[in-house]
Formats: C-alpha cells, sequence, structure tokens
C-alpha cells in the first residue's frame, strides 16, 4: 500500500550490498512523469526520455550523464554552441544564453548544477551519483526544456 496516497501498488526490495539505496522499486502502476511541451524538438525528447529511462533502471549515474546532454542539445537547438568550428565549453554556453536572456539567473544556476552532476557522472571518481541527485537533475532539466 502506497504510504502517500493509501492505493495499492506491486513492488519489490533488492539489496545490492552496500549499492542498494534503500527504495523498493514499484513495478505496478507504472509511474507517469510529466509530459513535456509538444514544442520541444524531437531529439531533445528523446535525449530527456533516456535520460528518465535510465533512472528508472536506478542506473543514477547514467541519468546523470544524459542530462547535460539534453542541456546541449538545449544550447544547440538555441544556436548558442561553437564560435567558429570550435565548439564552447558547456559553461560558456550557458553563460550566453544568459546574456542573450533566453534563460534566467535562476535557470542559469540551475544549469550550472546540471552541469557539475553530469561532471561527476562522467568522470570515474569515489563520488556516487544517488536517487535524490539524479531525480534533481532530471526535474532541472524539465525545467530547462520547458
Amino acid at each position: 500500500m502506497c504510504t502517500k496516497c493509501g492505493g495499492l501498488l506491486l513492488a519489490f526490495e533488492e539489496d545490492l550490498g552496500d549499492r542498494w539505496d534503500g527504495e523498493p522499486w514499484v513495478v505496478w502502476p507504472r509511474r507517469q512523469h510529466r509530459t513535456l511541451s509538444p514544442k520541444i524538438p524531437e531529439s531533445l525528447r528523446q535525449a530527456h526520455e533516456e535520460a528518465r529511462k535510465s533512472f528508472s533502471a536506478k542506473a543514477y549515474t547514467a541519468a546523470a550523464v544524459m542530462v547535460p546532454r539534453t542541456l546541449e542539445g538545449v544550447c544547440k537547438d538555441q544556436n548558442v554552441e561553437q564560435e567558429g568550428s570550435r565548439p564552447i565549453p558547456l559553461v560558456k554556453v550557458l553563460e550566453a544564453l544568459r546574456s542573450q536572456d533566453k534563460i534566467d539567473g535562476r535557470l542559469f544556476e540551475w544549469a550550472q548544477a546540471l552541469r557539475i552532476l553530469g561532471n561527476q557522472g562522467a568522470h570515474f571518481t569515489d563520488a556516487v551519483v544517488g536517487r535524490e541527485d539524479a531525480s534533481d537533475g532530471l526535474a532541472l532539466a524539465e525545467a530547462l526544456l520547458d
């Protein structure tokens, strides 16, 4: 029984040793996520959907890596991606989006957090991308896509 709404659900827990996050895996009913605007280009939808699928499979590091990929796609969609023939580092692209008033200061700060989360996931370190960080990353990516 769901502790929030009291509805029925089917879930299981899997002990993966030190990687177990203590969260049950809800099998039914399938969680519905928010629908993205139809104005968002299909390529961005697909990148974000891959991040969602990774999260659903409890592949939180993979989800964290897909979020900045989506962010880079947003920059490309807004024609802020390179100087001449060289790609601009993502941090500079985000600054350009802010200076062009395509994102506000709050979204800029969120996007910086997404970039850092993606770096944490993309580089092999002892840092662990947890469920909450990956979930926050997905929510912030959706806000930026909106």
